[in-house]
């Protein structure tokens, strides 16, 4: 397997992906490969620097970028010699098997859809995050960003991918599924929750558990939360700020300890036909490493075919 990572995306590229790299090395097999899309020369100094063999890695030589502030559309179709560009091309080819990037988030998604291609039948792709729960294991959330607005049937079917992910790739078997709402009770929430709780409640597709409230996120009434991408992304921003404000105030506790977004990585982009993981700008070494980890996981799992299969 050779897993595609941009060393031009991120805030702090390419030092940290380049140092993901290296501590991801020691934790791969040696049936894969890590290939970099990016400054080839500078990498290659960069690791002759750290004492660091070269040779462990593939190079796609690019000195172009897709800078953050860039629209999306407009940055992949004029720049198709720059790192992401470069990476759904390989990934289309089957040269990769995964591909990676803290870059440009917008343009992840476009190339995405208009490369590798969304799965025939899925309406929407999505994102989502993993939640920690008190019991020790870890929830599923989606979407948590790319969709602001949804309509029912759309989060019926992010049921089914969410349902995927966890069984598939954190062996979760036959994990409960609940929509996000204002109360348990199935008369609860506005027309959309209402009519999208009236498609899964006789779904055989995932196992639907009913809705679940806010305060219900971390304990194990549910291992996928289904809501559409606004109250997806304020929810997901509200764990990071409860994080930051722990750390602030120096409180040493495990479970609040894993809300640090680092040990989880990226977040795979579910609904597509190849493995690819949007990470954060941000991005730590240690977050770009555990998403390295993550694309080898779910190519194992051979979630898209999955998906594929489930969707067709």
């Amino acid at each position: 397997m050779k897993i595609g990572l941009d060393i031009m995306g991120g805030d702090f590229a390419p030092n940290h992906e380049l140092e993901a790299a290296v501590q991801a090395v020691s934790s791969l097999p040696d049936s894969c490969k890590i290939v970099l899309f990016g400054d080839s020369h500078a990498a290659q100094k960069y690791l002759t620097e750290k004492n660091i063999n070269p040779s462990l890695f593939d190079y796609v030589h690019t000195t172009e970028v897709i800078q953050m502030g860039e629209h999306p559309t407009k940055a992949i179709s004029q720049k198709p010699n720059a790192s992401i560009p470069l990476g759904f091309k390989h990934l289309k080819d089957n040269n990769i098997q995964a591909f990676i990037s803290g870059g440009n988030t917008g343009a992840m998604m476009v190339g995405a859809m208009f490369s590798v291609k969304v799965v025939s039948g899925v309406i929407r792709p999505s994102i989502g995050t993993l939640l920690p729960k008190q019991n020790g294991s870890v929830g599923f959330l989606l979407d948590v960003g790319t969709n602001a607005d949804c309509k029912p049937d759309v989060l019926y079917q992010f049921g089914t991918l969410g349902s995927l992910f966890v069984e598939h790739v954190y062996k979760i078997n036959k994990p409960k599924v609940a929509l996000l709402n204002i109360g348990e009770e199935p008369e609860k929430g506005n027309l959309v929750s209402l009519a999208a709780y009236n498609m899964m409640k006789d779904s055989k597709d995932f196992n639907f558990v009913g809705n679940v409230e806010g305060r219900d996120l971390f304990d194990d009434k549910a291992d996928v939360v289904v809501c559409e991408g606004f109250t997806g992304n304020v929810v997901l921003k509200n764990c990071e700020a409860f994080y930051t404000m722990i750390k602030h105030k120096k409180i040493q506790d495990d479970f609040f300890d894993r809300f640090n977004y680092e040990i989880y990585g990226g977040t795979p982009i579910l609904g597509i036909n190849s493995t690819v993981i949007i990470c954060h700008g941000i991005s730590s070494p240690l977050a770009i490493k555990n998403s390295i980890l993550l694309a080898k996981e779910i190519h194992e799992a051979n979630l898209p075919e999955k998906i594929k299969t489930a969707f067709n």
